[in-house]
């Protein structure tokens, strides 16, 4: 016969205290192998013990419990080793956004840590024929959804045996920004007579005017900061029109695996000023 614990007994056994070891057993998650039907006192067997350390330390790494319960229930090894391993992801991903905001609000608090300072110059960009592909998204999907784009455009001009003729780039809907959902346009600057496919239609960028900074490094690092400059700068000469952001991506995940080698210039609309 195993032997039992009082609840008591079994907090300090666990390190779950008891009001914790109460709620579990209200939700079902660990259930005392006895109650008392007249003083509903709890009693755990022995061999709960581990259980109770895996709730426990899945607990400490921010497990959900309905997530916790599907894993203790589970006989399936496989399926138990997946759903670890599916929340160690989550974590490490996590862990990753965690870093990289810390990073710069480091960055934004101490300068010289070696903020970037925009370098900010007039530049008025032709109309240019393209391949290009558009969608209504938001704004928390951006960077994912711009590099697909980004591939799926050059893997059909290179299919169709169309050269590039410039950097990719994408058009972003002022909608985007001030209500986190709008228009994006991807493209891919093109000579050629491309055959729409799938997504992919032509597309003839339109001329405009534009104020450019250039953001080097990954996009969930300080390419706000670069936006702020920006925005500062256009405030400051008074020269802002209403318009789509653009963004060039000169170096990207299609030229290097190396984020911090990136390079993306930044293009606010502005009235030509003739410099």
């Amino acid at each position: 016969m195993t032997a039992s614990l009082a609840i008591g007994d079994f907090s300090r056994a666990s390190h779950l205290n008891i009001k914790t070891l109460r709620h579990y057993h209200r939700i079902g998650l660990l259930v005392p192998a006895h109650v008392d039907p007249d003083t509903a006192h709890r009693r755990y067997d022995t061999d709960q013990i581990p259980t109770a350390q895996v709730i426990r330390r899945l607990r400490m790494l921010d497990m959900p419990l309905d997530e916790i319960h599907r894993l203790i229930v589970t006989s399936d090894l496989t399926r138990r080793n997946r759903l670890i391993s599916d929340h160690l992801a989550h974590l490490e991903a996590q862990l990753a956004r965690t870093q990289d905001a810390v990073a710069s609000l480091r960055d934004l608090i101490e300068p010289s840590r070696g903020n970037q300072t925009a370098s900010v110059e007039h530049r008025r960009q032709p109309a240019t024929p393209a391949a290009a592909i558009s969608a209504v998204i938001d704004v928390e999907n951006v960077t994912g959804w711009y590099q697909g784009a980004l591939g799926e455009l050059h893997a059909l001009l290179a299919v169709q045996k169309i050269s590039p003729t410039g950097p990719g780039g994408a058009i972003y809907s002022t909608d985007l920004f001030t209500h986190g959902r709008g228009e994006a346009i991807v493209f891919v600057p093109c000579d050629g007579d491309l055959r729409p496919t799938g997504r992919v239609v032509p597309l003839t960028v339109p001329e405009t005017d534009l104020a450019v900074a250039e953001h080097r490094g990954p996009h969930s690092g300080e390419i706000d900061h670069i936006y702020g400059e920006l925005g500062a700068y256009i405030g400051d000469h008074a020269i802002g029109i209403d318009g789509p952001i653009r963004e060039y991506y000169l170096v990207g995940a299609l030229e290097t695996a190396d984020e911090n080698q990136w390079r993306t210039e930044i293009g606010w609309p502005i009235f030509h000023t003739g410099a």
